[in-house]
Order: structure tokens, then C-alpha cells, then sequence
């Protein structure tokens, strides 16, 4: 068994906190340098804008966005470590509160959804853990913001909907709330499961690096046909019309019911603020 101190991973979660939410990644920006050559007029401005502001915040370590995100950890466990001192959830969410504390990051969670008293440090964090083997601990640290989050939507199909409902409910869902999710967007897509795990699995999605490929290949296929038919709406950077609405759709499954057909869609911002790191 592998022991690991609590103290080491507030460490990492409190460093992963200020970079990512000053450090654009880097995939995503040369997304967003490939894109440029491809627009023209507001569109080309806006892009080149991002970028700009990409390399301001990181050169004088403030936010790339005002709004710093819910904090989402996706956390692969070793079945062979041992956290002395603590857990992992308080280990994650004291990290969180020092980062966003110590480094001026604003702080957005509120206790009660309907009371709306802040947090002030921007615990508690979403944290998703998946027991593997081994004695290391991967985290992966998502910040994402409420408006592309209020931009994502859920719907229960049924079979008989097949994949033409599917694409069809995550083109209506981007052509309707994806001006208001400040595109370039990254687009997570989860097909199948229930009510509770399709929500999961479409924010999963989002962490995969831009230009990878679905090792499935039925659902790269989907995957390029979705990116190419949301490109075609026209909705552009910023929403200001052009070919660059989105820079990636990513597609996750899960095994479902005979009965259903559940579809979620996870829209991001082209702030994509997310960094693994492995201890």
C-alpha cells in the first residue's frame, strides 16, 4: 500500500485551482489559432480577441473569465493508496478553498439553491471518484461556468428516436441557448444510462482533449458529423455569426434500458478551464 498525505493533495488541488483558472488549455488554444485562419470580419476580431486574452492572463496571472466556475473533480483512486490525515473529499475541498481564496478567485457556490447565501470560498466541489488498480491518485480539475452550464439540457427519449433524435435534440439545444454560452463551444454528449448517470457521463465527456478521437469508431463518425452540422448553424464566435460556433463535440455512452433513450448535452465555454495531474 502506497501512503499518501491529505496534505499533498490540498497542495495540488490549491495550485491546480489558480492555473487553470489562469492558464487557457493549451489544446484549446491552438484550437482557437486554426480556427482564426478560417474566419473573417467580427468573427475573426472576436477570436483573435480570445486569444489575446489568453496570453494576458497568463503572463499577469488573473482569470481568463470573471465567473471561475463550480469546481468539478474527476478522480481516478488507486486501490492501493491510503490518505492519512484526512479523506480525499476534505483533501479536495480544502484545496478548493485555499485556490480560490489566496488567489482572489470568485467565489460562486451558494449553500441552498433558493436561500443563495455564498459559501465564500467556493466549496463544496463536484467530486466524481473512480476506483482503479494501482497506488497513484489522477485528478482531473474542471472549472466550468454557470452560463455554459445553464446553456445544457437533459431529454428522455425513447428508442424509436435512434440517432436522428439524438442529433436532432443536440442541434435544437445549441441553436437555442448556444448564443448564450459564449462560443467557440465544446460540446459533451451523453447517450444512455438513467436520469441521474447521462447528466454525468455528458460532463465527462468534456475532458477529453480537443482533436482526439473516440475510440469507437461508430461514434467518431457521429462525433464529426455533430461537430460539422453545429458548425453549420452559424451562430460563430461570441454569437456574432460565422463557421467556428464549436471547436469539439464529445461523445460518451453507458449502457441503457430497452425502454430508453436518454440524451444529455453538456455545452462548455471556450474558457475550457480543466488540467490533470497525477500524484
Amino acid at each position: 500500500m502506497r501512503r499518501i498525505e491529505s496534505k499533498a493533495i490540498i497542495n495540488v488541488v490549491e495550485n491546480l485551482c489558480a492555473n487553470v483558472n489562469f492558464e487557457l488549455s493549451t489544446d484549446v488554444l491552438k484550437s482557437l489559432e486554426k480556427s482564426v485562419v478560417f474566419e473573417k470580419g467580427i468573427a475573426k476580431d472576436i477570436l483573435e480577441e480570445i486569444i489575446e486574452n489568453a496570453f494576458i492572463a497568463k503572463k499577469e496571472r488573473i482569470p481568463l473569465c470573471q465567473d471561475t466556475g463550480t469546481a468539478s473533480f474527476f478522480i481516478k483512486f488507486g486501490n492501493d493508496v491510503i490518505i492519512e490525515n484526512g479523506d480525499i473529499y476534505y483533501a479536495i475541498n480544502k484545496g478548493v478553498s485555499l485556490g480560490y481564496t489566496k488567489n482572489y478567485l470568485r467565489k460562486s457556490i451558494v449553500f441552498d439553491p433558493l436561500k443563495r447565501k455564498n459559501t465564500q470560498d467556493n466549496t463544496p466541489a463536484n467530486v466524481y471518484i473512480e476506483m482503479v488498480s494501482g497506488d497513484a491518485i489522477e485528478i482531473t480539475f474542471l472549472a466550468k461556468g454557470g452560463g455554459s452550464e445553464n446553456a445544457s439540457s437533459l431529454k428522455m427519449l425513447t428508442p424509436s428516436a435512434g440517432w436522428d433524435g439524438v442529433k436532432e435534440f443536440v442541434l435544437n439545444t445549441v441553436n437555442e441557448k448556444g448564443r448564450n454560452a459564449c462560443p467557440p463551444l465544446i460540446i459533451g454528449v451523453g447517450i444512455g444510462g438513467d436520469f441521474s448517470s447521462v447528466g454525468f457521463i455528458s460532463k465527462k465527456a468534456l475532458i477529453r482533449e480537443i482533436d482526439s478521437e473516440n475510440k469507437n469508431i461508430f461514434y467518431n463518425k457521429k462525433e464529426k458529423e455533430l461537430l460539422n452540422e453545429v458548425n453549420k448553424l452559424n451562430i460563430g464566435p461570441m454569437g456574432m455569426c460565422g463557421i467556428t460556433t464549436a471547436l469539439a463535440v464529445f461523445i460518451e455512452t453507458k449502457p441503457v434500458h430497452i425502454a430508453s433513450l436518454p440524451v444529455a448535452v453538456n455545452i462548455q465555454c471556450h474558457s475550457f478551464r480543466r488540467k490533470t495531474v497525477i500524484i
